[in-house]
């Protein structure tokens, strides 16, 4: 794939105390935007605390300055509720900047025991982390952890959790 720059893995862990958007709950699912890309968790039933462990690898390309696209890369996530008969109603989004993730990507890991934390990122009005998100050596990947608190809703957070793969031979 031409300008192909590596592949980002988000695991979509679960949701936590989301929205109801129907008497019994909600059918929610995330939606993972990453530029023109979009791809989609599964509905879980009847709940506002879903469950998915769900990897979701979105390819990240950039022909001309690939190293630019890695420091400006942003995803957007957005939750809804599965209806039938209706449009999906809207439970809420939230942004993630991958630029802590990826800055780690030139270290040598030899020296790394498993389970070091390398960088620390914390909540701020720039970002949706409801908690200090950890950039990480674990068994022998970096990954990073989050929550997010998801924006434009009453109530709700998803947990995921974050990694890059290297692909031999790009730029």
């Amino acid at each position: 794939m031409d300008g192909l720059v590596g592949l980002l893995k988000v695991r979509v862990v679960r949701g936590i105390n989301l929205a109801y958007r129907d008497a019994r709950g909600s059918d929610p699912y995330v939606v993972l935007r990453l530029g023109k890309k979009k791809l989609k968790t599964s509905v879980k039933k009847r709940s506002v605390n879903p469950i998915w462990h769900e990897e979701l690898t979105l390819s990240v390309t950039n022909p001309n300055e690939p190293m630019k696209l890695v420091r400006t890369l942003s995803c957007h996530f957005e939750v809804f509720d599965k209806d039938t008969f209706s449009r999906d109603d809207p439970m809420g989004d939230a942004e993630i900047d991958v630029a802590p993730l990826l800055e780690v990507l030139h270290m040598d890991p030899e020296d790394l025991r498993n389970g070091a934390i390398i960088q620390s990122v914390r909540p701020s009005t720039k970002n949706c982390l409801a908690d200090e998100s950890h950039v990480c050596w674990r068994n022998g990947r970096f990954v990073q952890d989050m929550i997010l608190r998801l924006k434009n809703v009453e109530s709700g957070e998803i947990q995921l959790q974050l990694q890059w793969v290297n692909i031999p031979g790009a730029k």
